[in-house]
């Protein structure tokens, strides 16, 4: 019930990209996401898990040098591009990204004109001021819902409702994984379990209820 009054979305989860192309063996399958947010909200993190399920699975990655500022406050993007073939530029082009996939909902609008008419846009829905005049969260949240895939969630209130408040990017991360069909749940799940396996058996288990939780949010 919690999550009920939490999700925005724009587009019912069956006009989305769930289950992949399915494309024939001899066929390339290519994707194309730009990570975004600010310094401290585990962009980075998401990247980490999804290069670790691509690189386990056998796909060509390249992920593009972060801009920004990377320190906490500080505006971080990345271009992360995984295909069955050779990739030729770490950098997505204009209208060439599959999903945008943000940790803040400005940040999340700054790089629409990488969509393409079939992209999502996964994002937190809850502000961080981090600029002067930042704009009201009202108006953020109508720019968002103009769009036509969107889904918007207050992640960092969901996290810390259900007690894991570290892991809400993993919550993005399972709110995406509808819209990622190169790659499945299972196989983020399993990078989820590697990348935070160093930290110990809790940290794994809250990153991976969050993506859980995550994907169950938007079916």
């Amino acid at each position: 019930e919690e999550t009920s009054s939490l999700i925005h979305s724009s587009s019912p989860l069956e006009g989305g990209r769930e289950g992949g192309p399915g494309l024939p063996p001899d066929s390339t399958l290519s994707f194309s996401l730009k990570l975004a947010g600010v310094g401290g909200q585990g962009i980075l993190s998401i990247a980490t898990v999804i290069g670790e399920a691509a690189t386990e699975a056998g796909l060509q990655l390249k992920q593009a040098e972060v801009h920004g500022m990377s320190q906490r406050g500080g505006d971080v993007q990345s271009d992360l591009r995984l295909s069955t073939a050779d990739i030729h530029s770490d950098l997505i082009p204009l209208h060439g990204a599959d999903l945008i996939l943000s940790m803040e909902p400005m940040e999340a609008l700054r790089y629409t004109e990488y969509l393409h008419p079939q992209s999502w846009v996964v994002t937190s829905a809850r502000p961080f001021e981090n600029i002067p005049d930042y704009p009201a969260a009202e108006t953020l949240e109508a720019a968002l819902q103009r769009l036509p895939h969107v889904h918007s969630l207050d992640i960092e209130e969901l996290a810390k409702v259900y007690h894991f408040p570290k892991s809400a990017n993993m919550v993005l991360l399972g709110m995406a994984a509808h819209h990622i069909p190169i790659l499945s749940p299972a196989q983020l799940r399993g990078a989820i379990a590697r990348v935070f396996a160093r930290k110990g058996e809790k940290v794994v288990d809250d990153n991976l209820k969050a993506f859980d939780l995550g994907y169950e949010t938007v079916q």
